[in-house]
């Protein structure tokens, strides 16, 4: 299989993806659900549709156009993935396969279903990719590796996989920044950053930048729009939960329903939860987002108007070419010897 006919197999199952019908969307979801409780349909179909926005022929073909078409030397890949939202291993699984690589994958426990799903249209479209895919319960045979987790478990792969060429990521997670010059129409588009995949993505927004004395009553208003997160009971449990023990501990927060907003340096939250920081000049905001870029997926603002950021609404929607960690796998497969 050569680098165009590789591309053509990406290019049809994101056709393929585009044109399932609700009621395979429907099918899937169930039993994804049945393994994981968080991948409920609306999840599953965001993940699909953000799958077939990825595979969008003409952004597919230029990114690719930037990497050499075939490798030096064909490696066997091994890629721990993730399982945290529905179908995240797609890239890694993307850029192994179009590069020309073997995949040897380990799945996460929590997105077998979904994943092994993936891999069977893949290669139901493309038959010769099944002698480039293996999943397996443990990847000793790889030449190199790609490996997504926490903090804890990103120092156990360093150790495991450290003596081979490797990429590793760790936490990440996303804010977004405010002024108060916001109309509600702008502040509700925040909304799917926070609450799609309830909250379990690292594209999602877990801490809110906002000027000194920030009123929070449009934006609380503005996101009633997404209320419906209260029907996941694994979210109204995290909702409830975590509302107890700010009020036990008398910690002062902001609370719409289903939205809890709180003080705190820290840059991660607790589902149901958005921490926030005000900032006193822009100057200052720029110090405070420099001191946790490394831990930072993205940066959100409405319109895309502060520098570096994506607009509101946006941050779930990555293209082909936005890397996790925003280290780039093809090139770390590219410089493989």
């Amino acid at each position: 299989m050569n680098h165009a006919e590789r591309l053509a197999a990406f290019v049809a199952l994101g056709h393929r993806l585009t044109a399932l019908s609700p009621e395979e969307i429907t099918t899937l979801a169930a039993r994804a659900r049945n393994q994981n409780a968080w991948f409920d349909e609306p999840s599953v179909a965001a993940a699909v549709a953000g799958i077939a926005h990825m595979l969008s022929e003409a952004p597919l073909r230029h990114w690719a156009s930037r990497y050499p078409a075939e490798p030096t030397t064909v490696h066997q890949i091994g890629v721990v993935m993730a399982g945290n939202i529905p179908m995240v291993g797609f890239h890694d699984l993307l850029c192994v396969l179009l590069s020309g690589h073997v995949l040897l994958a380990k799945l996460s426990a929590d997105d077998t279903v979904l994943m092994t799903w993936l891999i069977d249209e893949i290669t139901r479209l493309e038959p010769r990719f099944a002698a480039f895919i293996q999943i397996l319960p443990r990847l000793n045979a790889a030449d190199a590796f790609i490996a997504t987790g926490s903090d804890n478990t990103a120092r156990y792969f360093e150790y495991y996989f450290g003596k081979k060429p490797h990429l590793i990521r760790r936490n990440r997670t996303s804010v977004a920044v405010l002024t108060g010059q916001e109309t509600s129409e702008e502040l509700a588009k925040l909304g799917p950053d926070i609450f799609q995949y309830y909250g379990l993505g690292c594209r999602n927004v877990s801490k809110l930048f906002v000027p000194t004395d920030y009123s929070f009553v449009p934006l609380l208003d503005a996101l009633q729009t997404c209320e419906g997160v209260l029907n996941h009971h694994k979210y109204n449990n995290n909702y409830d939960y975590n509302k107890s023990i700010l009020l036990v501990n008398r910690v002062a927060h902001f609370d719409n329903g289903f939205l809890l907003l709180r003080p705190s340096p820290a840059l991660v939250s607790p589902i149901s939860v958005v921490h926030y920081a005000e900032y006193a000049s822009e100057v200052d905001l720029v110090d405070q987002l420099t001191d946790i870029a490394a831990q930072t997926q993205c940066v959100v603002s409405a319109g895309g108007r502060f520098a570096g950021s994506l607009p509101f609404g946006q941050a779930q929607s990555p293209g082909v070419d936005e890397y996790a960690d925003r280290v780039d796998t093809m090139e770390f497969l590219a410089q493989l010897p």
